[in-house]
């Protein structure tokens, strides 16, 4: 038996943002026809369970220019619209959407304030192209991606970590100044260390 993945999506007028995730996914899939259909398989966790989708699009995309970036934790479609039109919902059936479909409020913008422009930040992703990853029967999309085909290129980073240690030390430089200045109580500089 299968299960789903968490789904995040957002739009502009002209594509879709679809976020499949799915930590530590192992032989990703991920198909895309031009009719919008988009479907997607791996197995994933400690008994590789089998996580499959199929996602029947509000409306028709361009599969040579949609793209994809298998990472870590998840995967990031940019979906581009055939026709840059406002869809009404992401899933061409109507009704409420699936529980696992849920809205990621970090990329959505409403449709009126959308100017069209890209101005979402990408992190500098490597993105590879639906249609040019060829292997499934001339329809574009990827399939059997391994642990080698991901490459190193999405290692988690140690940046948060980093950004950590940078507040720490600005916290105990700032004690130190202000113990230098004579301003600091006890209870200060306990609250700031246990922060």
């Amino acid at each position: 038996m299968s299960r789903h993945p968490e789904v995040k999506w957002a739009q502009r007028v002209d594509k879709v943002y679809l976020t499949v995730l799915l930590p530590d996914a192992k032989n990703a899939k991920v198909n895309l026809e031009p009719e919008g259909v988009f479907t997607f398989s791996a197995s994933a966790g400690a008994g590789d369970l089998l996580y499959e989708l199929k996602l029947n699009l509000f409306d028709k995309v361009d599969v040579e220019e949609s793209k994809i970036n298998i990472g870590v934790r998840s995967i990031f479609c940019i979906l581009e619209k055939a026709e840059k039109v406002w869809w009404k919902r992401l899933l061409r059936e109507d009704g409420k959407a699936p529980h696992f479909i849920k809205v990621d409020w970090d990329k959505w913008v409403d449709e009126d304030e959308d100017n069209g422009a890209n101005d979402l930040d990408l992190g500098g992703m490597d993105f590879s192209k639906f249609g040019g990853m060829g292997g499934m029967g001339g329809m574009g999309g990827m399939g059997g991606m391994g642990d080698d085909a991901m490459g190193d290129d999405f290692e988690d980073s140690d940046d948060e970590d980093q950004e950590v240690s940078k507040s720490d030390k600005n916290l105990e430089g700032g004690a130190k100044a202000e113990e230098e200045h004579g301003g600091a109580s006890g209870e200060k500089k306990e609250a700031a260390a246990s922060i």
